[in-house]
């Protein structure tokens, strides 16, 4: 998944419109224009389109946090320059204020069933023996799992 995508997802998934998404980048002090945001959003086939880098979604995520959970004192994350599905998955879970029960039972409800050990390998340093990389897929099944979860009126997935 490219990460226009993870935003489109994660924007439809939370139902968030562009003015708070636009909020989640100051929160990681960097401002975004709305036709930056725009063009963001929209299909790469689309004229305009932009090219998101992981930098920018890393600043969103961290910003996100902030957002959903409150600024800390002191010293922000500095952005990653590379992102993987399972640091996305970790910042996504971070600011939902989410445990590994309710990852768990998020996931059970779109037909994904792990153990609390199954999960918890996604979510470990990648040089432990124990981590495991996050598929594209299920980063997918997550978003719609917190769609479900988020906007129980919504009927159709992103995925």
């Amino acid at each position: 998944m490219t990460n226009n995508e993870i935003l489109r997802r994660i924007q439809h998934a939370l139902n968030l419109k562009n003015a708070q998404l636009i909020k989640a980048f100051e929160q990681a002090d960097m401002t975004v224009t709305h036709d930056q945001m725009n063009n963001w959003l929209k299909e790469e086939n689309e004229k305009s389109f932009s090219k998101m880098k992981d930098k920018e979604l890393a600043v969103f995520l961290n910003g996100f946090i902030n957002l959903k959970r409150g600024k800390k004192e002191g010293e922000q994350p500095k952005p990653e320059l590379q992102l993987t599905n399972n640091m996305i998955f970790m910042k996504l879970r971070i600011a939902l204020n989410m445990k590994v029960d309710d990852v768990l039972d998020a996931l059970e409800v779109v037909g994904i069933t792990l153990s609390k050990y199954e999960i918890g390998a996604y979510f470990r340093k990648t040089d432990n023996k124990n981590y495991k990389v996050c598929s594209d897929e299920l980063l997918c099944d997550f978003l719609n799992a917190v769609q479900f979860s988020q906007r129980p009126d919504s009927v159709e997935f992103a995925g």
